[in-house]
């Protein structure tokens, strides 16, 4: 069994591998303020809840895009289990060509397991703090990709940067055009996230000059996909397969 945690911006998500399936999904909060203490409880609790025997786990590995978080939660799980985590980084192996300078841990992550179980070419939607598009081409390279402001921060800088815009529930209404406030900022939130995505998708095929399978992955990404006009596959164990793939391509 591996224990398998993506450390984003807004989320922590983990969840538990046996025999290369995804066994649970879960997220908490990115909290920057909690101890390695806290943060051991925190993954007990969730083992728990889940039936998991602590004494199973063989392994763990951690991908991370918040530095202050990578050493407590390695040391939280060191802490709870005894074992040392891996944590994706410079010189791993990952079975692909990585064409950019830098790259976020969890974009290699992505592309890993879009490779291993979609093939190529390939685009991986991750709707996090940051929506971000990374584009695999047909030789299975890692070419790139885009960086935007996500649903949840877009909206936030909405309501907080305007007088008389109310907090709102993030859905989906039934149409798009309205004339109430609520509706009419529901809709523009989901169907303006929606379109931006279908023309990004059709810039990025236009600029690869072929088509490709589209996964979206993240917490936020079944309310807006569903209302995109191209075919997006929703894969919410994407990166856990991707972390369990380079666990095991670099464990001793």
């Amino acid at each position: 069994m591996l224990l398998t945690i993506d450390i984003g911006n807004s989320n922590i998500c983990m969840g538990c591998v046996k025999d290369h399936k995804v066994q649970f999904v879960e997220r908490m909060n990115s909290d920057r303020n909690k101890t390695d203490l806290e943060f051991a409880v925190l993954c007990k609790t969730v083992l728990e809840l889940h039936q998991i025997d602590i004494s199973l786990l063989r392994g763990a590995i951690i991908s991370s895009v918040v530095p202050p978080l990578t050493g407590l939660l390695s040391q939280a799980i060191e802490k709870l289990t005894g074992i040392k985590a891996m944590v994706v980084g410079p010189g791993m192996k990952t079975g692909i060509n990585i064409l950019p300078q830098a790259v976020g841990a969890d974009l290699v992550v992505g592309a890993v397991a879009a490779i291993q179980f979609y093939g190529a070419p390939s685009i991986i939607i991750d709707m996090g703090t940051a929506t971000t598009m990374t584009v695999i081409d047909r030789n299975q390279s890692f070419i790139g990709g885009i960086i935007y402001p996500g649903v949840a921060i877009s909206l936030e800088s909405l309501e907080s940067g305007t007088a008389q815009l109310p907090h709102i529930q993030i859905k989906a209404p039934q149409k798009v055009i309205h004339t109430d406030t609520i509706a009419c900022m529901q809709a523009g939130v989901v169907y303006g996230n929606a379109g931006a995505m279908d023309a990004l998708i059709d810039r990025m095929e236009a600029e690869l000059g072929y088509q490709t399978t589209v996964i979206a992955s993240g917490g936020l990404a079944p309310l807006i996909v569903p209302h995109c006009k191209h075919d997006i596959i929703i894969d919410d164990e994407l990166l856990l397969k991707g972390l369990d793939i380079l666990f095991h391509k670099n464990c001793k």
